[in-house]
């Protein structure tokens, strides 16, 4: 097994976090301990005093005013965790569950939440040993934070329920029994701690928002090749336009763009003989809208880093004044904006990509063969899988609509704004799905264009990506199966390995 990737609650890395989201096996911090056992502590001085605090002995959302007895105060937890673990839908990607728990884990680390130190202990210890809770994606409206989900792991932390082990989905006890781990027995407002806060918003948010710079590296990529399959002009991409106007994304796409067609035999020959004064705008003006999609992803990395390093349950304990302080940290409207900018950036990357696709199959534009066969008309070539792409852009339009600027009222009008973070954030993966695959076929198209150039070549960059598309799909002579193709295509996206093949440093979300 790998080493395990230390979390220092409060200072985790966005790229941390990938890291996570990828697989890699988490730890906290040994230096988190003092913390975590000064928050509990404090809980009991401040039951000690017998006085009413929210979610420590009294019951909660509308029901905050009715307090608990003494006696009654585990089972006011464990009430909390089943009650609260109802949740729908399909079971959340393994994936984002983990990255979910390593959030919560930074969080309750913090000591700001009053849990007990055995109870993170068994939470890291899950991580570790790979016991993942079976958590429907459908439940949460983002606040009072991400409910229902995060129930569902508690659940599971408690031996009820079902999680994920070894490959198998069983009983949550039984996963913590093949793992070697007891079930937790919930303390005072540890049920409330684990299942308030906004780590499933958090977690679907990052893994968007590393998709989305996948696909976002692919489409520059494809971008350029598409610049040469049509013999564009890399004119627009001089700096001195892009400094004109100061924004930063918009200068760095225009650099990565200009030095990934430098040295092109293919561009070079636009210089002579060719009647056209200007491209179409989804070549010529690729710096002013990938660029804009950058700086709107920068920003919500930005949002979401902070995000992922919060603490954001309630009440929050505060060891220093024995103090519990109700408020609203759980309410994931940061996360809300996140996601909405995101999708919005998604949207607009296949976009642009599949009018691009739709410049390469026009003879009057592109200046080549109809619908990039050799023999249009015996063939269709690339003329569905264009109008695929248009359906997949299509669909991403519809599914872009802000989800943060809907609220419907909760817990009997007590929870009466909620942000929807978590569903405007679960959309993202499905929308970066459909705009890799229409990347994907324009790799294709691109790579098909490029070829009726020969013997003339681009750039080494681009030859590279080119090699790489060539290695998987050939060159498309006459109609064949076009779904493995484009399903090829589709997994180089996908996979990064279509950007990494440029040898190029391409600009991302740092």
């Amino acid at each position: 097994m790998n080493p395990a990737l230390v979390l220092t609650p409060g200072s985790v890395s966005l790229a941390d976090w990938k890291r996570v989201h990828a697989g890699a096996p988490v730890s906290l911090a040994p230096s988190s301990g003092p913390a975590i056992a000064a928050g509990a502590a404090a809980v009991e001085r401040i039951l000690d005093r017998g006085e009413p605090v929210y979610g420590i002995n009294t019951g909660f959302g509308k029901l905050a005013s009715v307090r608990i007895d003494t006696a009654d105060l585990a089972t006011l937890q464990r009430n909390i965790v089943l009650s609260h673990a109802a949740g729908t839908g399909e079971p959340s990607p393994i994936a984002v569950v983990r990255l979910m728990m390593a959030l919560k884990l930074g969080s309750l680390a913090q000591g700001a939440s009053g849990i007990a130190p055995v109870t993170v202990a068994l939470l890291e210890a899950m991580l570790l040993r790979g016991v993942t809770p079976v958590v429907p994606a459908q439940g949460s409206v983002g606040a009072s934070g991400d409910l229902a989900p995060l129930s569902h792991m508690a659940a599971a932390m408690i031996g009820v329920g079902e999680a994920f082990f070894a490959g198998e989905r069983m009983s949550a006890a039984a996963a913590l029994a093949k793992a070697g781990l007891e079930s937790a027995v919930l303390g005072p407002k540890e049920g409330l701690a684990l299942l308030n806060g906004t780590q499933f918003s958090t977690a679907n948010a990052l893994a968007g928002l590393f998709a989305a710079e996948t696909l976002f590296q692919a489409a520059l990529v494809t971008g350029a090749l598409s610049t040469e399959a049509a013999r564009g002009s890399d004119a627009p991409f001089d700096p001195r336009i892009h400094l004109l106007r100061r924004q930063p994304g918009q200068i760095a796409v225009g650099d990565a763009l200009r030095g990934l067609m430098a040295g092109s035999a293919i561009r070079a020959s636009h210089l002579t003989g060719d009647p056209r004064v200007q491209d179409p705008y989804c070549l010529r003006c690729q710096p002013q809208v990938m660029g804009a999609a950058l700086d709107v992803l920068r920003q919500a990395a930005s949002t979401l880093a902070i995000e992922a390093n919060g603490v954001t349950d309630n009440p929050l304990i505060f060891p220093e004044t024995d103090e519990a302080l109700s408020g609203g940290n759980f309410h994931a409207e940061p996360v809300a904006f996140a996601a909405d900018m995101i999708a919005l950036a998604i949207c607009e990357i296949g976009s642009l990509a599949e009018r691009r696709i739709a410049m390469l199959v026009d003879p009057a534009l592109s200046g080549l063969p109809a619908f990039l066969t050799p023999r249009p008309g015996l063939n269709s070539g690339f003329m569905i899988p264009q109008v695929t792409a248009a359906a997949l852009v299509s669909e991403n339009k519809q599914r872009a609509y802000p989800a943060s600027v809907d609220s419907i009222p909760t817990s009997a009008n007590q929870e009466d704004h909620v942000s929807m973070a978590a569903h405007g954030a679960r959309r993202l993966m499905g929308m970066a799905r459909n705009a890799s695959a229409v990347i994907g076929i324009e790799a294709l198209a691109a790579a098909q264009g490029c070829d009726f150039h020969a013997p003339l070549a681009s750039s080494a960059a681009l030859e590279a990506a080119r090699a790489l598309i060539r290695a998987h799909v050939p060159h498309l002579d006459d109609d064949r199966h076009f779904h493995p193709d484009m399903e090829a295509a589709n997994a180089l996206v996908r996979s990064g390995a279509l950007a990494t093949a440029t040898g190029a440093d391409l600009p991302g979300i740092a």
